[in-house]
């Protein structure tokens, strides 16, 4: 039974490789428009990886720090520091003292010794940084914080500017996350619907050009299915072959400009930091891009010689 079933499936991607033949330009435009389809996807996809990963960044990184008086008692600093801890809205809290300030700044200043010789850790006021565990509470914890006696300033980490830019670009990238979402998602399902009535009008033409041949083969007893296979299969593999080149294409742009793209970001992990957790991003958008191919496939190839067959 295995046999005879494999003995069919070799038979009928032998006769779907004749009708290729036939007529190979049909075939270029159908895998053409399916590796536009999902090189386009394939972009999309990772450039909404990017801006979650991005936005994950600043959200999880240490969004206030409370610079400490000068006056501040150690009972005050642990004071406010159980305080923090006990505050369910508050997370990933740190001490920062003087020293470990000025080392900062030292580092910070590395290409120029002069700097750092002339200041002391005097200079520098110990710090809490923490982040909120949702950025809906930012401006209530900020304001809450700023009135406590221990503490001389709050503000939001310094490489995010002012109290209001952080905020902002929290804001934009949410906006830009949810512009490549739903733009993406029109971009791609209208490339999609362009790719199924492609390849049903390209089936249908196949179709139509064999039509003697089917009659004959329904007079001779084939069945549908013996009919609808070699259609089908070559549906499949015009999507398959597509889906695979679109995502190849994307997969070599993106490795080829990513040194460049990890230099802009800098800090932030815009792709994931091991090589199996690049591998299993690229895979799992390869297997869902597969999955859509083939049903994309099917579908056409069913449609068109269905409409053939009740005609």
């Amino acid at each position: 039974m295995g046999q005879s079933m494999m003995s069919k499936m070799l038979n009928y991607i032998k006769v779907t490789k004749k009708y290729i033949r036939r007529s190979p330009y049909q075939a270029l435009s159908a895998v053409l428009i399916m590796i536009i389809t999902f090189f386009v996807a394939t972009v999309l996809a990772l450039l909404t990886y990017v801006s979650y990963s991005t936005l994950h960044y600043f959200e999880t990184r240490p969004q206030i720090i409370a610079f400490l008086n000068a006056e501040a008692t150690p009972d005050q600093i642990s004071s406010l520091q159980k305080d923090l801890i006990s505050d369910s809205r508050i997370k990933d809290l740190k001490f920062v003292s003087k020293e470990q300030a000025l080392n900062i700044y030292k580092e910070a200043t590395s290409d120029n010794p002069l700097l750092s010789e002339l200041v002391s850790p005097k200079v520098f006021p110990a710090s809490l940084e923490f982040s909120v565990t949702d950025l809906q509470l930012t401006e209530s914890v900020f304001s809450e914080i700023g009135k406590k006696d221990a503490v001389g300033q709050v503000v939001f980490t310094a490489s995010l500017g002012g109290s209001k830019s952080i905020k902002d670009v929290i804001d934009n990238l949410r906006n830009i996350t949810n512009y490549i979402k739903i733009g993406g998602g029109v971009i791609v399902s209208f490339l999609l619907g362009s790719s199924l009535i492609i390849l049903l009008v390209i089936i249908s033409m196949r179709i139509a050009s064999r039509r003697e041949e089917i009659r004959i083969l329904q007079l001779l007893g084939a069945t549908p299915g013996f009919i609808r296979a070699p259609f089908v299969f070559e549906g499949i593999i015009y999507a398959i072959l597509g889906s695979f080149l679109g995502w190849l294409f994307a997969t070599l742009a993106l490795l080829y400009i990513s040194p460049s793209l990890v230099k802009y970001f800098g800090d932030i992990p815009i792709l994931p930091p091991t090589t199996n957790g690049i591998l299993q991003l690229f895979g799992a958008i390869l297997g869902i891009e597969v999955l859509v191919a083939l049903i994309l496939g099917i579908l056409g190839s069913f449609v068109a010689i269905k409409r053939y067959l009740k005609i």
